[in-house]
């Protein structure tokens, strides 16, 4: 369906810093350090073992010459090539043994990453959902901006420019919640709230955005959901955009709930927001690459598929993929954005 532009123009118009952080649009429990300290240094607590999971080699020719279908490869944690229409786009791109500032403390990587920078295949677009170091990973950065310069485009949420420009990185589209920008006759991104926050330090929290971001590629749209919690604004993005031909959704680091739950959904959650947003199909991320949380590294996707069956979700339309896994989906399921009809097949 076409896009309510009226609509998304008043949202964008509603939501911005307070003074100089910002906030979810729900009210959510925030937990300091004290809460911080109470989680992991409880009673008998440790973090679950870290397992490898079996990488897939990607095949270079099919990620050069990719399809006509949107394909999709997982890098990895919440990082993605996404590959249609003559346009290769990045998710979240973390490449890095650690999810830290640190190379020697931190969360470690127990899953290698299927690709470095330099078997990539050229890359137009980035996504940035937000500034924590699972998220955004500063050695990928300065690699891609290194062997594409300033004809890759870094898509990120407001207040992150400063970062990016110290670095040396001028081509950024930089946005707000609801906001969208026309990248080329072809792409469209819109940036859209999730429930989370930020900070890289002890001092900047909350003082960037962070979100979710939707491109458009040729009348297809891909969803990208960052990491969040639950709430009622899938059911708006639901409103505005569905049908969303492809969702990428977060599944682990939720555990505990007493903890998480306000920031990180479960599995259960999260094939409420595949159904909120309308998804025509789904991809599970967010889990089996670094042990960030108290869930065994293996319990996602097993909850996941309880979760769809309980909830009446075909697991053909939540698929989880293998580390390195290369799929290619199927075009026929856009929907009509004139008419509001579904094309021949589709579900």
């Amino acid at each position: 369906m076409p896009i309510d532009r009226e609509k998304l123009a008043a949202l964008a118009a509603q939501h911005g810093p307070t003074g100089h952080r910002f906030r979810n649009i729900e009210p959510t429990v925030s937990h300091g350090l004290g809460d911080f300290l109470r989680w992991q240094l409880g009673p008998g607590r440790r973090f679950p073992k870290g397992k490898r999971y079996n990488v897939l080699r990607p095949d270079a020719h099919r990620l050069n010459q990719p399809p006509e279908a949107p394909q999709l490869t997982w890098l990895g944690h919440a990082s993605f090539l996404f590959q249609y229409g003559g346009i290769n786009v990045l998710t979240d791109p973390v490449l890095s043994e650690r999810a830290s500032p640190f190379t020697f403390v931190g969360p470690k990587r127990y899953t290698p990453p299927p690709l470095d920078v330099a078997a990539l295949p050229t890359i137009h677009r980035v996504l940035i959902s937000h500034n924590h170091y699972d998220h955004l990973d500063e050695n990928t950065v300065r690699q891609l901006h290194r062997r594409f310069g300033d004809a890759l485009c870094f898509c990120i949420p407001t207040g992150l420019r400063p970062w990016f420009e110290k670095r040396g990185i001028q081509n950024l589209v930089e946005l707000g919640w609801w906001e969208s920008r026309v990248l080329s006759d072809d792409d469209e991104v819109f940036f859209l709230p999730t429930q989370h926050f930020s900070g890289r330090g002890p001092r900047d929290g909350n003082a960037t955005l962070w979100g979710s971001w939707l491109i458009e590629i040729d009348g297809y749209r891909l969803y990208f959901g960052g990491d969040t919690g639950y709430g009622g604004v899938f059911r708006q993005i639901g409103d505005l955009f569905a049908p969303i031909d492809l969702a990428l959704l977060p599944i682990g680091a939720y555990e505990p709930r007493w903890f998480m739950s306000p920031v990180h959904v479960s599995p259960e959650e999260a094939v409420h927001i595949h159904k909120d947003i309308g998804a025509q199909q789904s991809v599970a991320m967010h889990w089996g690459t670094f042990v960030l949380t108290d869930e065994p590294m293996d319990e996602p996707p097993r909850r996941l598929q309880q979760a769809l069956e309980g909830q009446g979700v075909a697991e053909a339309d939540f698929r989880v993929m293998q580390h390195g896994e290369t799929h290619a989906f199927p075009a026929e399921v856009n929907q009509d954005r004139e008419t509001g009809t579904l094309a021949d097949g589709a579900a």
